[in-house]
């Protein structure tokens, strides 16, 4: 007898064979003579048959009372069937191992999911621990997987070491306000201590720079931003990049080149959830084959005001404007070249036209706005420090990254991409709570 996943019977090797299945209850109906229970586990579901004149009374009874979400083990004959799932399983012994009580049952019934926008839905977000269970859920957290292994092998294929910041930090990389503040062992000097969790893994990046070359993480940042979009969280997972001796351009090609490479990896892998979810697989393909055309920042803001959208020149692009951008976009935009007044001091002033710095913004279509952000850093000791007195910005807790300029600074760049922002944009997902296990934001950190 053969212990198997549901998938490889669903595949057909295991016609007419033993096996062992081992899975939760999905569904369950019958008689007192024979019971259809559906089968899943993390590869899928199947229908089990179940007769009282085979397995015996106990067993059979055993069956009949195990409640949607009892964890169980079938054995039995695979045979194919021209009913809802092409095989089932005639079985021939049962094995209840986590029985559900009957006075606390699933709570995720049917019902509860047919409701129109299940990503506001508080019942599961307050019972998230549970709703992974649900086919949805498995689906997007699989094509997350496929997101983050795409990343790793396109960082890896091209060279490039995988290397990890410290989260908690003394100086911020944006703005100042969406800063996590964390009291930090107090000492005598300093009873009032404090450090932040990260918001990116940059500052550091730069630091190994000069060592690695060209390095890559994945890991979580931290905004304190009370933004209730249905794009932010206070929580999210970054996969950041840095790499020496290149300019905007080269890091723009990365840029683009990662995000193609993950769309590819998941049509690979991740067809039939994407089908399932009601994907159009003609988009993603299109996101990964075709190239992703540059307009800088004026051309954009000319655009927008042709189109009645009030914008000054200098303001920075908030997720309205992106989205209207966007709208009619077939693939994602690099949008480059914003005014030195909107970037912080990291990004390198333009040389050949000072109000601008060397700086670009990844957009997706289909209105989920920005998904990478990067450019060239400011690279030399003289520019970093004009720039950082320029903002009036201490330098003090900077000095470790001003110092990479001081000891043979170098011309380099980077990005961060938003994985989670990526994974809901292919996923199609209404919101970005429906591609993260647990998602935290201003209003929620249970469970």
């Amino acid at each position: 007898m053969k212990t198997g996943w549901i998938g490889d019977v669903l595949s057909g090797d295991l016609d007419h064979q033993s096996v062992e299945l081992k899975g939760w209850v999905h569904r369950s109906r019958g008689s007192n003579k024979m019971r259809f229970v559906v089968l899943r586990d993390s590869t899928g579901t199947i229908q089990c048959v179940v007769k009282r004149d085979v397995v015996g009374d106990e067993m059979f009874e055993d069956v009949k009372s195990a409640l949607i979400e009892s964890s169980l083990i079938f054995r039995g004959n695979v045979l194919p069937t021209d009913r809802e799932h092409g095989h089932e399983i005639q079985v021939e012994s049962v094995e209840i191992v986590g029985p559900v009580n009957p006075e606390t049952p699933y709570p995720i019934t049917q019902s509860v999911m047919d409701v129109d926008n299940l990503s506001e839905n508080a019942f599961l977000l307050d019972n998230r621990h549970l709703y992974l269970r649900t086919e949805r859920m498995t689906q997007m957290l699989k094509i997350r997987s496929s997101v983050f292994g795409a990343i790793h092998q396109y960082f890896r294929n091209h060279d490039f070491i995988e290397y990890q910041a410290p989260n908690f930090v003394a100086g911020a990389v944006e703005g100042g306000s969406t800063l996590f503040e964390v009291p930090y062992f107090p000492t005598e000097e300093n009873p009032d201590r404090k450090a932040y969790l990260t918001q990116s893994w940059q500052l550091y990046a730069e630091a190994a720079m000069p060592a690695l070359e060209r390095l890559y993480t994945i890991a979580p940042s931290f905004r304190a931003e009370k933004s209730r979009t249905t794009r932010h969280l206070s929580e999210f997972w970054h996969a950041e990049m840095e790499i020496a001796w290149a300019g905007n351009n080269d890091v723009m090609e990365h840029g683009e080149a990662v995000v193609r490479k993950i769309a590819q990896t998941v049509l690979d892998e991740r067809e039939k959830e994407l089908s399932s979810l009601g994907r159009d697989l003609e988009l993603i393909t299109r996101y990964a084959d075709n190239p992703y055309p540059r307009i800088r920042y004026d051309e954009a803001v000319e655009t927008l005001q042709k189109m009645g959208v009030e914008i000054e020149w200098g303001q920075d692009l908030d997720y309205s404007k992106e989205k209207i951008l966007t709208q009619d976009f077939e693939v994602p935009h690099f949008l480059t070249h914003y005014p030195k007044v909107a970037k912080p001091f990291y990004h390198r002033v333009d040389p050949d036209d000072e109000k601008y710095v060397l700086c670009h913004d990844l957009l997706a279509p289909e209105g989920y706005g920005e998904i990478i952000g990067g450019g060239e850093r400011t690279w030399s000791e003289d520019e970093i420090l004009k720039r950082i007195d320029e903002e009036g910005t201490p330098r003090e807790p900077y000095q470790f990254y001003i110092d990479v300029r001081t000891y043979g600074g170098v011309p380099h760049g980077g990005f961060g991409l938003g994985v989670d922002r990526v994974c809901a944009w292919l996923a199609g997902a209404d919101h970005i709570r429906e591609v993260i296990p647990f998602p935290r934001d201003s209003r929620r950190v249970y469970p």
